[in-house]
Order: structure tokens, then C-alpha cells, then sequence
């Protein structure tokens, strides 16, 4: 029987814990056996009751605790050849010759060495007789797979490393908070966030939060910076703003290498602007707390890959990075990957700048261009007469990050020289004509608020409202027009596309955004107010699974998602669940009758706590309340059952970091992509798309990929992750 050794290395991240989990259950389901080494390579070190193993309840509970129970550490003696000798008899010992390592780039780098030295390590073990050559021979290669443990997200390879997540959301809480009393006393403020060699967090916070400034160690300012800042907030002010919120990398340094910190920040505006500047550094609780949704899920079908890598694994095969790329779970060659972070931090201390952002990745560099057309760029254009006009319309429900989305789409369109015009009130609001300009000020404060200010509704036209709204588009001389909104949304654009030839008025560009909690439209992975209805989910499993710590319970937590199957399942997988009810496969009678067996399984095994996810349409017969009804009917009193209806609480609250730069990159890619086709004369309809130049391709190309009956997506990348869910939820033996 194969065995693998997990452990977490360096410094901790939440969803590390995530990781273990899904590691060890996936491993038992595929034969193999797992052991924990604690406190990362000190414990292979130290060898004994360091290296444990692990069964399949010594894993439940953990999913949403931050840090890593496997504990971690730092091990400068690993770094010698007679640790690393030590180090490998322990795991040969016990039979390990498969490693799972959750940490930052030098982890994963020194055990990559460690697996490339194997071979002599082996026979050096066996010259000074501490291993025999028997055992030597039954284990002759190490077989590596990597997982990115680090908040900083520095490493190239995955578009997201374990942890970043749930730091994001450390972060603009903070600011958010900090962001009130600012804006109450008129006060700066500048907060220092973690990365000495990478300013994602830095860049990224400050984009969901809509901070005045950022200072990052890639993008270093050149000289005279202390004046353009001052501009900057400046001109903030000027156009409403009550406070100014500049956030700086704890790395960050000006193009001669001088760093710049918040205590050198704060003495230039009290020098150049008279500003008693308030300073926060954030510090170390950007590691702690409890995991985000996307944390959890993104480890857990990282660390499912990890274990099919190394079983699969050959003799002589390369370490693989296990990492995400557009929300699919990828393995790279680590050597390739290490390399080319560390080329990045070359290129900052070689002054190659412009190197070091292209290396980061394009979505990097387009950040950057959003972050500084948003917070810091004057309009480029003197307003002339008779401006072009870009209205903005939401459709549909309510989604978290409709806001930042208006705010970003807005400023953009001022600053490429447009009148952008809101249309209050959604569909409804167009056909009664309330329409209100967006200036730069009107839009203030809206990067981290819930809600939709503009407004919405669930209304899709009918024939007899056409000519009403073709007038209306008419009366306000819209060039174009940008449709915010869900399915609704979807099936507005999709019915003016087919009527432009009956109204002329229809026939201008237009683009529409996807934004719904329940991730039902095509084109796009993730539509805004996906994630923050994901997490509110999870918090509310979270808080279920505690009420129920005092007593023998099963909870059904019942999601929206109408014919959706999105929040049920990533829910499920996120929040640790049993069971997920989904749309798409419907509920049976047969296989009510193997989830009851499996329930009573679960408590007759010593289990307390039983949980099961539900989507609103899962079925129209076995409701929430009726499933309870059984599953309580079946336990005869041994364990008791309740359920708890999520309920709309999934569209309100603020937006999570995820939606707000979602909404941010898709706001700004709309805007210039209709900016784009009226300076090339061009008309047409298109729609959000992950994989065109631009983010937007055809409509017609998007929308032969829905399904209208069902209200979602004829492919939708999550259904791919039931195996996933499925390996981790039921022990072997309860399929």
C-alpha cells in the first residue's frame, strides 16, 4: 500500500487545513495511506511521534480552521546535507516515499532537491548502516507534488496560492472599518500590508477597497512622487471625497531602491499637504482567522489533484506545482515554476521593472492599468458638446458588486471623454424615462458598498414595451448602452439583438456584465455576487455546524440558485457537507434511501454532526422541509434534524474582494471594448467572455451556450468538481 507524507512548511495561510483534508480523504479513497509530519520539515527531522498517521475522522472538523494543525516551521538545519539525510531515513522508515508540501516557494524548492538527491542520500544511508539496501530498494525515488501555501500569491504558476483569499478579506474589512471614521473626521490614512517582493495584496486591496493610493515593489514610483500623491488626494477631495486611504506593500521602494514606508509617507503629507496622516500597520492578522469560501474550495480540489499526481507518478518524474488557472484546477513542473518567481524578484532588484509586472502575468499588468484609470487619472479628454453618451443599466436581481461595477464603468467612461448616463430603476426604470448623468463625485464611496444604487428589477420586456424603450434610448441619444444584470439581463440584450432590424434606435453597441449569485450565465466562470453569496453560505454552514457542537444533529442548509446547481455544491464542498441536492441531477426516491442509510451510517459510527446542502430547485416535490421530515423519521430519535433556509441574506451584505475586482476588471473591460467599437463605427451586441481578446466576444456566441429553459449554462466548469466532492464526503464503504 502507497504511502504519503503531508506537511505545511514556512508560514502558515489559511486554508492549509483545506488541504490535509482533501489530501487524506482522497488518498484513503485511491488505497493509500497517510501520515502527518508536524511542524513541517523539522518534524521529518525529529522523526517519531512527529510523523503520524492520519484516518479519515482525524480530518473532520478542520476545514474552516485558519492556520494548519499539522502544524509548521522554519528549518534551517533541513538546508544541510546531513538534515536532509536524517529527514529521508525517517520517511523510509516508515514507508513514505510520496510527498504532499504545502508551503512558499523555498518549501517547495528545498524539497525538490531533496527528491533529486534521493538517490545518494538512499545510498549514503546504507554505506553507514542506519537503512538496510532492502529498504533502499523499495523505495528508490520520491515522488513530489506541490501546493502554493503563501498569502502573498508570489508564486507564478497558479493564478492564486492558498491563503491569498482569506487575506483579502482580512484586509478590506479593515479598511472598510478604517474607511468609516476616516471618512467622519476628514483623516488620511495609510495602511501597510504584507509583501516584501510582491504587491498583489497591496494592488488588490486597494482596488476592492478604493484607496486613494498604492505603493508596490513592482511598480515603483519614479521621482517627484511625493508631489503626484499629494495631486492625487487632492483631487480626490475636490471631487467629494471626505477622506483618503493610501495602502503600501511593506517591500515598496522607489525606482532608486529607497524604500518607502508609511512612517516616510506620513512626512510627506505633512510636509506638502499639511495632513496628520494616520498610520495602520496590519501585521500578522492578514495570516489568521477563519478561511474564505474560495480558500477552502480551491485547496481542497488542489490537494484531490496533488494525490492523483503522485500515485500516478513515474520514476524520474519531475516535482509538479498543483495550482488554478481560470478556476480549474492545472499541475505545472515546480523547477519551472520557482524559476520563474524568482526571476521576478531579479528583475525588481535589477531595476527591470516593466520585466517584473510582465512576469506577474497579464491579469497583473491589467490590474494595475484599471487601478490607476480608477483611483488616479484625470479625465483625458476635455468634455466638447454634444458628447458621447454611455448609459449604464442593472437587470435582474440583486447581486453584491453591482456598486463597484457602476462606480469603475463610470469613471472609466469619464476618463476615455463620455457622458455616462444611469438608468434608475432597471428595464422598469428605462420604459418610465428616469435617466440622471454620473459625474466623477457620484459615484464615491460605492467601491465597497452592498446594494445597487441605480437600482433593479426582475423584468424582461415585452413586445409592447419596445417601442417605448427604442423612444427612450432615442430621447437620451444613447451611443451605447452597458446591461448589468443576471439571466434577466441575458434575455433583455438577447430580445433588443433580435428586434434591431424592426427599431433602429437598438442597433448602437451594447455590452452586458454578468452579475448573479447564482453563476448561471455562460461566457464567464465566476458572474459578480457569485462569491459573496458563496461565502455568506459558508459562514452560515459555519455557524450551524457550532450550534449543533453541543448535541447528535443533521442540519439541510437550503441555497438559492433557482435551476443552478453552483451555491449548493461549491457550498457542500466549501463548507465540509455530506450531501449536495443539485438542480441538474434532481432527488429520487432510490437515492433518498442511500442517503438515509448513509445518515444513520454516519451517527452509528460515532459521528454527531451530519450536513447536507440543498439547492431551492433541487426538486419540486422532496422540498427542504420534507427531507427533513424523512431524515428525522429515520434517525427514531437517535440524533434530531433541522434545517436552515440561507434565504436572501446570500444578495445583500458587501462584496467580497473577489466580486469587487471581478466587478472592477469586467466594468473597465466593458467600457473600453464599446469605446473601441464606436471609434471604429462599428455596431453589434456582445457579452462577457473569459476567453476573447478583451473579455467581450459576439452575444450570439455567448447565448447559444445558455440554456433558457433551465436558466443556466449548457457547460458549467463546477459540475466537473461532483467527483471531487463525492471522494471526500463518504467514507469508502458508504458509496
Amino acid at each position: 500500500m502507497p504511502r504519503i507524507g503531508v506537511l505545511t512548511s514556512g508560514g502558515d495561510a489559511p486554508g492549509m487545513n483545506a488541504a490535509v483534508r482533501a489530501i487524506t480523504r482522497a488518498a484513503i479513497h485511491s488505497g493509500a495511506e497517510v501520515f502527518a509530519i508536524r511542524e513541517g520539515w523539522q518534524g521529518a527531522l525529529a522523526g517519531g511521534d512527529h510523523i503520524v498517521p492520519l484516518g479519515w475522522s482525524d480530518v473532520s472538523g478542520i476545514l474552516n480552521k485558519g492556520g494548519t494543525v499539522i502544524g509548521t516551521a522554519r528549518s534551517a538545519e533541513f538546508r544541510e546535507r546531513a538534515g536532509q539525510r536524517r529527514a529521508v531515513r525517517h520517511l523510509v522508515e516508515r514507508g513514505i516515499d510520496r510527498l504532499i508540501i504545502i508551503g512558499g516557494d523555498g518549501s517547495l524548492t528545498g524539497t525538490r532537491e531533496l527528491g533529486l538527491g534521493w538517490g545518494e542520500l538512499l545510498a549514503e544511508l546504507v554505506a553507514a548502516g542506519e537503512i538496510t539496501q532492502e529498504l533502499a530498494d523499495a523505495h528508490p525515488a520520491l515522488y513530489v507534488a506541490g501546493l502554493v501555501g503563501s498569502i502573498d500569491n508570489d508564486m507564478v504558476g497558479t493564478d492564486m496560492t492558498i491563503g491569498t483569499d482569506s487575506a483579502l478579506h482580512r484586509i478590506t474589512e479593515a479598511v472598510d472599518a478604517i474607511s468609516s471614521t476616516a471618512e467622519s473626521h476628514q483623516r488620511t490614512f495609510i495602511v501597510e500590508v504584507m509583501g516584501r517582493r510582491c504587491g498583489y495584496l497591496a494592488l488588490m486591496s486597494a482596488i476592492a477597497s478604493g484607496a486613494d493610493y498604492t505603493f508596490l515593489p513592482e511598480s515603483p514610483p519614479g521621482d517627484g512622487w511625493e508631489d503626484q500623491m499629494v495631486e492625487v488626494l487632492r483631487h480626490g477631495r475636490s471631487a467629494g471625497r471626505r477622506d483618503s486611504i493610501l495602502i503600501v506593500a511593506e517591500g515598496a521602494a522607489d525606482t532608486h531602491g529607497v524604500p518607502i514606508t508609511a512612517e516616510r509617507i506620513s512626512e510627506v503629507l505633512a510636509e506638502k499637504a499639511g495632513e496628520e496622516a494616520r498610520i495602520t500597520i496590519l501585521g500578522h492578522v492578514q495570516r489568521g482567522g477563519v478561511p474564505s469560501a474560495y480558500d477552502r474550495w480551491m485547496a481542497t480540489v488542489c490537494g484531490v489533484e496533488a494525490v492523483r499526481q503522485v500515485l500516478d507518478a513515474e520514476v524520474g518524474a519531475e516535482p509538479v506545482l498543483v495550482g488554478v488557472h481560470r478556476d480549474r484546477v492545472r499541475a505545472v513542473p515546480l523547477i519551472e515554476a520557482v524559476s520563474d518567481t524568482h526571476a521576478v524578484a531579479d528583475h525588481i532588484a535589477e531595476g527591470d521593472y516593466a520585466s517584473a509586472i510582465s512576469a506577474r502575468g497579464a491579469g497583473f499588468e491589467t490590474m494595475i492599468d484599471i487601478y490607476r484609470t480608477v483611483s488616479e487619472a484625470r479625465p483625458t479628454v476635455v468634455e466638447p458638446v454634444g458628447s458621447r453618451r454611455i448609459g449604464i443599466m442593472h437587470s435582474g436581481a440583486l447581486a453584491p458588486g453591482m456598486n463597484p461595477l457602476v462606480r469603475v464603468a463610470v469613471r472609466t467612461g469619464i476618463d476615455l471623454g463620455y457622458l455616462m448616463v444611469a438608468v434608475e430603476g432597471g428595464v422598469p426604470g428605462l420604459l418610465e424615462g428616469r435617466f440622471r448623468q454620473l459625474g466623477w463625485g457620484d459615484v464615491e464611496g460605492m467601491a465597497h458598498t452592498g446594494g445597487a444604487d441605480l437600482g433593479t428589477r426582475r423584468y424582461v420586456p415585452k413586445e409592447s414595451d419596445l417601442y417605448t424603450i427604442a423612444r427612450r434610448i432615442e430621447e437620451q441619444q444613447l451611443d451605447a448602452l452597458m446591461v448589468v444584470g443576471g439571466f434577466h439581463a441575458y434575455a433583455t440584450v438577447d430580445l433588443l439583438e433580435r428586434e434591431k432590424h424592426r427599431y433602429p434606435a437598438f442597433d448602437i453597441p451594447i455590452a452586458v456584465v454578468p452579475a448573479s449569485i447564482d453563476n448561471n450565465l455562460p461566457g464567464w466562470p465566476m458572474a459578480v455576487g457569485a462569491d459573496t453569496a458563496l461565502n455568506t453560505v459558508v459562514r452560515s454552514i459555519d455557524m450551524v455546524r457550532m450550534s449543533a457542537s453541543a448535541s447528535r444533529r443533521a442540519f439541510i442548509v437550503e441555497t438559492m440558485g433557482r435551476g443552478c446547481g453552483f451555491l449548493p455544491l461549491m457550498g457542500g464542498i466549501a463548507g465540509g457537507a455530506e450531501k449536495a441536492y443539485l438542480p441538474e441531477l434532481g432527488i429520487n426516491l432510490a437515492g433518498l434511501e442511500e442517503d438515509i442509510a448513509a445518515l444513520v451510517d454516519s451517527f452509528a459510527s460515532g459521528r454527531d454532526f451530519y450536513l447536507a446542502v440543498m439547492g431551492e430547485g433541487a426538486s419540486e416535490h422532496y422540498t427542504t422541509d420534507v427531507l427533513r421530515r424523512l431524515f428525522d423519521a429515520e434517525g427514531d430519535g437517535s440524533f434530531t434534524v433541522r434545517a436552515n433556509v440561507v434565504g436572501h441574506v446570500q444578495q445583500g451584505g458587501a462584496p467580497s474582494p473577489f466580486d469587487r475586482i471581478n466587478a472592477t476588471r469586467l466594468a473597465w473591460s466593458a467600457v473600453r471594448h464599446l469605446d473601441a467599437r464606436l471609434k471604429a463605427g462599428e455596431k453589434g451586441y456582445w457579452a462577457a467572455s473569459a476567453s476573447a481578446p478583451g473579455f467581450f466576444a459576439p452575444l450570439r456566441d455567448i447565448t447559444d451556450a445558455m440554456d433558457w429553459e433551465n436558466h443556466r449554462p449548457r457547460e458549467q466548469w463546477w459540475m466537473e468538481l461532483r467527483p471531487v466532492f463525492h471522494r471526500l464526503s463518504r467514507r469508502p464503504g458508504q458509496d
